[in-house]
């Protein structure tokens, strides 16, 4: 924390996003410990400027170039620092009196900025979970080497940092799954499901990308992964179960055979916030569970056949090396195409396998290789797209 200012200096990567939305919202619920110091955004420039002209950052960056015109005008009037372009986003991490980085964008863009942050030796809010998944084993040693911290804000993966114990070894860690939109459907049903079905999910208010990860259970897949780099587990140690309810955000299983769940309302401002906070819980008015009121907890097996993404993620994070980071950049493919109605909801499985298959696999990447096999990965996608 900087000593001239005690408040907690919180740069939000995303913040027009789902999760940077909410983490504004965590901010200004307990302004006298959070201040957002900068703001960034992809393209939707006019709620960087709404965000900006509520929370008086010290910066604003715009991925997009192109906005900058429309971001510098509408803002001329504050003392707010305005830049654009990958490599503002990429320098304002760190910043001198920046004490936390949440890393709330989505897919494959947030890798470099959190590079970046943590060689500054900026604690990570990690919400980007596409980070972990490309490039685990090098944003564990930049953590190391810079004495940064790692907190996670996905709530699967903040329960089972609150489940630890630091004297006992997990035996296993069982991460739940609300099972999404499609859990009971048939295999043949999901071939005919539509984006606007795929985007209503049941339990939790999220960005396109994420819910379509998440009805397809690649998200689940991509937490698979990002827990073994989290939690330093091997994947068998890694239990997927479906919990509808979503009650139960996730359990840590010890060696004596006893179990620890961490509980409460789906709202991803209880695990931003603990983020936030760590290792103080800060005092709020969010509802409360009211346990007579929840007929039931039930948890099932998850269907490795029909919803073949998290089959695949288990695949990639066996095989290791470059896999993860071609199943993440097939998959950004293959939902993009899905949302621009070019596939359909079983056809992104056939495209992500396929680029698996496809890719060269390198056992040992370094930083370069990773960029290669996106781009690699991505350009068999898309040549895959167009034979259909």
């Amino acid at each position: 924390m900087n000593s001239d200012n005690p408040k907690k200096q919180i740069v939000i990567l995303g913040s027009t996003g789902s999760i940077g939305t909410q983490a504004l919202e965590v901010i200004a619920e307990h302004p006298d410990q959070f201040e957002a110091y900068a703001l960034t955004a992809n393209n939707r420039v006019d709620l960087l400027i709404e965000q900006a002209r509520r929370f008086m950052p010290d910066t604003v960056v715009i991925a997009n170039k192109a906005h900058y015109p429309r971001l510098k005008e509408a803002l001329a009037d504050l003392p707010i620092k305005v830049y654009a372009g990958p490599e503002a986003l990429e320098q304002v991490v760190e910043a001198g009196p920046v004490d936390m980085v949440l890393t709330a964008m989505v897919g494959y863009s947030g890798l470099k900025p959190t590079i970046r942050a943590l060689q500054a030796g900026k604690d990570i809010a990690l919400a980007n979970k596409e980070t972990m998944v490309v490039a685990g084993e090098i944003i564990n040693s930049l953590a190391l080497k810079h004495q940064a911290v790692i907190l996670p804000v996905d709530s699967e993966h903040s329960a089972v940092f609150q489940c630890l114990e630091p004297y006992n070894p997990i035996e296993k860690i069982i991460l739940t799954a609300s099972g999404g939109p499609f859990r009971t459907y048939s295999e043949e049903a999901l071939k005919f499901v539509s984006k606007e079905q795929a985007l209503r999910h049941p339990n939790w208010q999220m960005g396109a990308k994420i819910t379509i990860d998440s009805a397809s259970m690649m998200n689940k897949g991509f937490e698979v992964i990002e827990a073994k780099w989290l939690f330093g587990v091997r994947p068998d140690q890694i239990e997927v179960v479906v919990h509808p309810q979503s009650i139960v955000h996730s359990m840590v299983q010890f060696q004596d055979g006893s179990v620890k769940a961490q509980l409460g309302l789906p709202d991803m401002k209880l695990p931003i916030l603990y983020a936030f906070s760590y290792p103080v819980r800060l005092k709020t008015s969010y509802p409360r569970v009211d346990f007579p009121k929840i007929a039931s907890l039930s948890f099932e097996h998850p269907d490795l056949h029909k919803f073949r993404n998290l089959a695949l993620a288990y695949e990639a994070m066996h095989r290791g090396g470059n896999m993860p980071c071609v199943l993440n950049a097939a998959n950004e493919v293959a939902v993009e195409a899905f949302l621009q109605d070019r596939i359909g909801f079983v056809a992104m499985s056939d495209l992500i396998e396929y680029t698996m298959l496809k890719a060269d696999f390198i056992a040992k990447p370094c930083y370069e290789d990773y960029v290669d096999s996106d781009s690699l990965a991505r350009e068999i996608a898309r040549n895959y797209l167009n034979t259909l």
